[in-house]
């Protein structure tokens, strides 16, 4: 018997009847802060979305962060070069949990044109655990909308997020060899 079965029949239209899990992962799903990360031309479409033309308020995503502490989204738009990994690092741990991350264009995803560069991140997987990946090259700001608001779905049903754990857990070994690495002083012969 499910306690939805013991609300009284004239009761039935006027209670609601939830998990409180499934009230916070509604809350967290309507109500995500993004940290703008904005690293190349891409960024300029993160903007566009948040303006009037496209209004990404009206899903409730308006509050573009400054400050990593006050946001659960790390929008990263744009190539990333080797040499920016630390900070970026560094703004992904000062996030509050749970955090999510967006990678935005296909430079972030694998390279984009300058895969075969020295100086750039060729995936954006190698140093922190994405949980949507946004294609383009630009891509549109519609396009950003509609991976938000995949990643809305996925913090609501997280079980449809299943085989991406194995692909989290080897981000995640990656970060903490990275940021293990940057701790321990440089040798100077």
């Amino acid at each position: 018997m499910e306690i939805v079965d013991i609300v009284p029949p004239e009761l039935k239209n006027n209670v609601i009847v939830t998990s409180v899990d499934a009230l916070f992962k509604w809350g967290r799903a309507n109500s995500i802060w993004p940290l703008s990360s904005g690293l190349a031309c891409c960024s300029i479409e993160m903007m566009c979305a948040a303006a009037a033309r496209f209004d990404l308020s009206r899903f409730g995503y308006e509050v573009f962060r400054s400050c990593p502490r006050q946001s659960d989204l790390l929008i990263v738009a744009g190539t990333l070069t080797w040499k920016m990994t630390p900070p970026l690092i560094r703004l992904y741990e000062e996030m509050p949990n749970p955090k999510y991350v967006i990678a935005m264009g296909n430079c972030n995803i694998g390279g984009g044109p300058f895969a075969d560069s020295y100086s750039v991140v060729t995936g954006l997987d190698q140093i922190m655990p994405v949980d949507v990946y946004l294609p383009g090259c630009p891509p549109r700001p519609e396009a950003l909308i509609d991976a938000m608001l995949k990643l809305k779905k996925r913090i609501q049903h997280p079980e449809l997020a299943l085989g991406s754990e194995d692909r989290m857990a080897k981000s995640r070994s990656n970060l903490e060899l990275m940021t293990r690495r940057s701790a321990e002083p440089e040798k100077v012969e």
